[in-house]
C-alpha cells in the first residue's frame, strides 16, 4: 500500500515521505480499515513535530481521524491507533471505538465530523452548559475545529459572534451562520465584542487559540460566563490571572476530549448519536474546503499547520491528482 510516514521529527513538508509499506496487521481488539478519507487536524502537524501529548514510535504514519471501511463493507468513522494513522490506504483502529458514518454526510465529511465535533459538543454542552439565546464567542471561526463550533452554537438556538483573521475567512464565517463576524486583523476584537453585547460580553468563549486570543476571551467574558480552553493553535499558553476571574466570577474550563474516550467512553457514543441526528436534519455539515489526493498531503498538513486554510481539508485516498474519485 501507499503510505505517509515521519522517520524523523520537524515541518510536515520536510519529513513526511510517502511510499510503499506493508498493510498493517491489526493486533487483538483491533480491526483493518480501508481509508476512504482521512480529515487533517492540527495534531497531525503537532505529532510530526513531536510536540503532541501522544509521540509514536518512528517511523509513524499520522492522520487521527478517518472515514474508513471494514472488511464486511460497513461505513465507519474512527481514530487510528497510531502509528498506523489515516494518511496511508489502510490503517488500524480499536473495534470498540469504531462508529457508523452518518449517512447524510459524504466520505470526507464524515471524517471531518468526529474530532472537532465532538470537541465542541463536549465543550459547549458537557463544560459549559451553553443554554438557548446566550451569546456563544468563537475565536478561529473559520478554522476547523472553529467552523464546528460556530455550527453546534447556531443549533443550540445561540447568538453567535465569530473572531477571523483577514476578509476571506469573515466571508467564510458569515456563511457558516455567524451572527457577527469581527476581522482581528482590521479591528479592534475587545471593543468590537462589548459593542455587539452591548458591553455585557460574551456567556461563553470557545478558544483553540490561546495566546493574545485568550487574553481577549478575559477581557470580552460575560459576569458569570465560561471560557473553554480547546487548544493552542497560535502556538503559546497563556498563564491566566486567576484573580481576575476571581473578581469578575467567570469560569475558565479545560478540555481534552481524547479523555473522554478512556473515561467514559459511552459519552462519545452519545454523543455521536446526537451529532448524526443533527446532520440527518441539516443543522451541522462540515465545511470541506479542500479534497486532496493521497500525494497532496504533506503539503496539506502543512497548510493547516501554517493557520492559511478554512473548514476543513480532507485526504481522499482514491482521488487523482486531477480531482476524479
Amino acid at each position: 500500500m501507499q503510505a505517509w510516514q515521519v522517520h524523523e521529527n520537524g515541518e510536515p513538508s520536510e519529513v513526511m515521505r510517502l511510499g510503499d509499506a506493508e498493510p498493517p496487521v491489526p493486533g487483538d481488539g483491533r480491526i483493518l480499515l480501508r481509508v476512504r478519507a482521512a480529515n487533517i487536524n492540527f495534531p497531525d502537524a503537532l505529532l510530526c513535530r513531536g510536540q503532541y501529548q501522544v509521540r509514536p514510535p518512528l517511523p509513524f504514519t499520522p492522520g487521527v481521524e478517518i472515514c474508513g471501511e471494514t472488511e464486511d463493507g460497513r461505513r465507519v468513522v474512527a481514530n487510528p491507533a497510531l502509528p498506523h494513522g489515516g494518511f496511508a490506504e489502510y490503517a488500524v483502529a480499536d473495534a470498540a471505538s469504531v462508529l457508523p458514518a452518518p449517512e447524510a454526510l459524504d466520505d470526507a465529511e464524515a471524517a471531518a465530523l468526529h474530532i472537532g465535533y465532538q470537541t465542541g459538543w463536549f465543550g459547549l454542552h458537557r463544560r459549559a452548559r451553553l443554554e438557548a439565546g446566550e451569546t456563544l464567542l468563537v475565536h478561529a471561526a473559520a478554522g476547523g475545529v472553529g467552523s464546528a463550533a460556530v455550527q453546534l452554537g447556531k443549533a443550540a438556538g445561540a447568538r453567535v459572534i465569530g473572531v477571523v483573521g483577514g476578509a476571506d475567512k469573515a466571508a467564510v464565517a458569515r456563511g457558516l451562520g455567524c451572527d457577527t463576524v469581527v476581522d482581528r486583523l482590521a479591528e479592534d476584537v475587545v471593543g468590537a465584542v462589548k459593542e455587539a453585547t452591548g458591553g455585557r460580553g460574551a456567556d461563553v468563549v470557545y478558544d483553540p487559540v490561546g495566546g493574545a486570543a485568550y487574553t481577549q476571551s478575559a477581557k470580552t467574558v460575560a459576569f458569570e460566563g465560561r471560557i473553554v480552553v480547546v487548544g493552542f493553535a497560535g502556538g503559546s499558553i497563556p498563564s491566566p490571572a486567576l484573580n481576575h476571574a476571581l473578581v469578575k466570577n467567570y469560569a475558565i474550563l479545560g478540555l481534552h476530549w481524547g479523555l473522554y474516550n478512556t473515561k467514559d467512553p459511552e459519552l462519545v457514543r452519545h454523543c455521536h448519536e446526537r451529532l448524526t441526528e443533527l446532520a440527518a436534519r441539516g443543522a451541522i455539515k462540515p465545511l470541506v474546503s479542500e479534497r486532496v489526493p493521497l500525494s497532496g498531503a504533506a503539503a496539506a498538513v502543512q497548510r493547516v499547520a501554517d493557520g492559511v486554510t478554512t473548514g476543513r481539508v480532507t485526504v481522499i485516498p482514491g482521488l487523482t491528482e486531477g480531482g476524479a474519485a
